[in-house]
């Protein structure tokens, strides 16, 4: 970890830079080939990519087969088995407390109005594999699509070598009930979910993170009518430390997000160099403790440890980085995080690492990266469900707003419009209803 002391406010902007940033135009190019190809090979292109890839020769087809999903329980121990169904349970009580009420409102005497969340009817869930496989993803997509009563799931999750699915994302998806799932990662899974193939349902909303090439692709199907829950791509922490921390602590932290990929970045921010110091040094010490340590050191390539002035600067910093998500290791963090406007998901205080969040405390992890923080919200119940509108009035409603919308329709030139009006309210003056 380089680290920057008291960099001037003109010098940020370099230090907030994210690394798949500068890369985007050559990802885009290929990204759209694979596009073409998918749309137009279908399921041989998505078999190719597959060998291409992640090495693996799916001879048994792209779809998981009832066997191979009902002998995924065995192959998973007994207690990851208890500790998936804790995490399931909490993030069902949490998203279930966002379930919203329908509310009927009267705006004027006659005029009711009233909205209704209403299930997106195909969703896509796209599950991370490669060397770390995301089942906890899984619970936090197929949880809320669940509770939200998504009638059509479709999942698409990279083969192993041997062309099976790992056995945990199975047991999680058979735990929620998703039976639909493909084996296809990167950008062609997207792709196939966008305009669909023999084997890949086509879905209305694809949902998941993944590394800048599946950004890219779920960026690339909103072209094609298919909406998505956020640009969500490799992962970032960025930890407030002042000097009440514990380096421990907050080294295991960055490189909780370190060890997800080599293009994942860490920042950290204190008002005490001696912090910044020692947790520089326990990076390195843990770094060499982990499985993951080659992909770790990759990604704190592009980290850097930053020593500003006071606890109000370095929330201004982060506000303007707007990380995906925010620790607060500060000895007041309820009192600092009144100031925050930028993150995904935000960790108060020392006992509260982020890890929690990624697992099993409730929360969603599926948020957003690259500083889209500062305009979309993480995955919750509502990403599941649209929200349609409805009205009706009677006789008295149509008497009552009829001339303000036949005034207002006449002065905007819509004329049909204020005739829609003007012939009903003809026939409620000739006794007709």
């Amino acid at each position: 970890m380089n680290i920057f002391q008291y960099p001037s406010q003109p010098e940020w902007a370099a230090l907030q830079q994210r690394a798949a940033q500068q890369q985007a135009q050559d990802v885009e190019q290929r990204v759209q080939q694979i596009f073409e190809d998918v749309r137009r090979r279908g399921d041989a292109a998505l078999l190719d990519y597959a060998r291409q890839f992640d090495g693996a020769d799916l001879a048994g087809g792209l779809r998981v087969g009832p066997e191979e999903l009902a002998a995924a329980a065995a192959q998973v121990p007994a207690e990851l088995q208890t500790a998936i169904r804790q995490a399931r349970a909490n993030i069902l009580r949490f998203h279930k407390a966002q379930i919203p009420q329908e509310e009927r409102v009267e705006t004027m005497p006659g005029v009711t109005c009233w909205r209704r969340a209403v299930p997106v009817q195909r969703v896509g869930l796209y599950i991370p594999g490669g060397t770390a496989p995301l089942f906890s993803t899984l619970l936090m997509l197929g949880v809320p699509a669940r509770l939200a009563g998504c009638p059509e799931i479709v999942l698409c999750t990279p083969p192993q070598k041997d062309g099976s699915v790992n056995p945990i994302i199975l047991f999680t998806a058979q735990l929620l009930g998703i039976s639909t799932i493909v084996k296809a990662g990167g950008a062609q899974a997207v792709a196939a979910l966008s305009g669909g193939t023999d084997s890949v349902p086509a879905v209305d909303k694809i949902f998941g993170p993944g590394n800048r090439y599946v950004t890219a692709a779920k960026q690339l199907a909103t072209r094609y009518g298919v909406a998505i829950d956020m640009p969500a791509g490799p992962s970032e922490v960025l930890v407030i430390a002042d000097e009440s921390a514990t380096p421990a602590f907050v080294a295991a932290d960055l490189l909780s997000q370190a060890e997800h990929g080599p293009d994942s970045q860490v920042i950290l921010l204190s008002d005490s160099l001696s912090m910044l110091e020692q947790t520089k040094a326990e990076v390195e010490r843990q770094l060499r403790e982990l499985p993951r340590a080659e992909v770790a050191a990759l990604a704190l390539q592009e980290s850097r440890a930053i020593l500003l002035r006071t606890p109000e600067e370095m929330l201004y910093f982060s506000n303007q980085y707007a990380p995906e998500h925010l620790i607060l290791a500060v000895r007041n963090p309820e009192q600092l995080a009144e100031g925050v406007t930028n993150a995904g998901s935000v960790f108060l205080g020392h006992l509260t690492p982020e890890a929690v969040g990624d697992y099993a405390s409730g929360t969603n992890h599926t948020l957003p990266t690259n500083g889209y923080a500062r305009n979309y919200s993480g995955v919750s119940l509502d990403s599941f469900l649209k929200k349609i509108t409805f009205q009706r009035l009677t006789p008295e409603g149509l008497l009552n707003v009829g001339p303000v919308v036949e005034i207002m329709a006449e002065a905007e030139g819509l004329r049909a419009h204020a005739r829609a009006v003007t012939l009903r309210l003809e026939s409620l003056a000739g006794g007709e209803q």
